[in-house]
């Protein structure tokens, strides 16, 4: 593709005429990636494990945007979905790997093979399935565009929740790995959310907000908002020569304490 000049990048915000599927869409980051690309103009189709759930998530999108009850990680009810996404709407263009689980705690050798295999079956094998439906089905054809929503904790270390990490190390791999397979016609990236206001990620900061929002260079916690815009770029075509990339939204987490450095207080001797 040629290069957007500068003057029209704005413009190629705009996903009118195409359609867009968000796994695990009835919480947190996913409606609000829903709604971004819907308010871009794409039609959506947002998933939850039940039709009830999917619905209302629907139905507080303010576009255009079904709900389908599909759990991630079951081929069949995946299938399904494309299905009906490509009787509905005619096209699969953008496909946001959002479904996450975290059903592990603890040291990595205290998890049974139960936790091990639903963490990474919903947070890997349900982005890979998804992905290759998808393609098979419109993208390898057509082109598209596949963000799958990582985690900061894919790119370091943390005690209790190794096993969850470890999953959004592999999806890292991952998005890379697929945005050669797939190359030209898909791009594949993802993002790496920090700390964001969700239920998920509730334990992280539900107890201790202003501590962890302080510590932060924003001096706040993420909103599934400011994930959702990364996706809706990254789904655009002025992210057209982006793929195989992880874009980090932390608020400067990984940077450390931001703390120590406000208010002069590196300055002096």
């Amino acid at each position: 593709m040629t290069p957007i000049p500068s003057r029209d990048r704005a413009s190629f915000l705009d996903l009118s005429g195409r359609t867009a599927i968000v796994t695990g869409a009835s919480r947190g980051i996913g409606p609000a990636a829903a709604q971004a690309l819907a308010a871009a103009g794409a039609n959506v189709v947002l998933t939850s494990r039940k039709q009830e759930a999917a619905d209302e998530a629907a139905a507080r999108i303010v576009g255009s945007a079904i709900g389908v009850g599909a759990h991630a990680a079951e081929e069949d009810q995946a299938r399904q979905c494309v299905d009906i996404a490509l009787d509905r709407f005619g096209s699969i263009d953008i496909l946001v790997n959002n479904a996450g689980t975290n059903p592990a705690f603890g040291p990595m050798i205290a998890q049974d093979h139960g936790r091990f295999a639903k963490t990474m079956d919903v947070n890997l094998w349900a982005p890979l399935l998804w992905t290759s439906l998808a393609t098979e089905a419109w993208m390898r054809e057509h082109g598209g565009s596949i963000i799958n929503t990582a985690s900061i904790g894919g790119l370091g270390h943390e005690a209790d929740i190794g096993l969850y990490n470890v999953s959004k190390a592999a999806l890292i791999y991952l998005t890379k790995q697929l945005a050669l397979e797939l190359s030209p016609k898909i791009r594949v990236n993802s993002v790496a959310p920090g700390i964001v206001r969700t239920k998920l990620a509730e334990a992280l900061w539900k107890d201790h907000e202003e501590q962890v929002a302080g510590s932060t260079a924003p001096a706040r916690i993420g909103e599934p908002e400011d994930v959702a815009s990364a996706i809706a770029f990254l789904a655009s075509d002025v992210a057209s020569w982006v793929t195989g990339e992880t874009l980090v939204i932390d608020g400067g987490q990984r940077l450390g304490d931001a703390v120590p450095y406000r208010n002069g207080a590196t300055l002096g001797a």
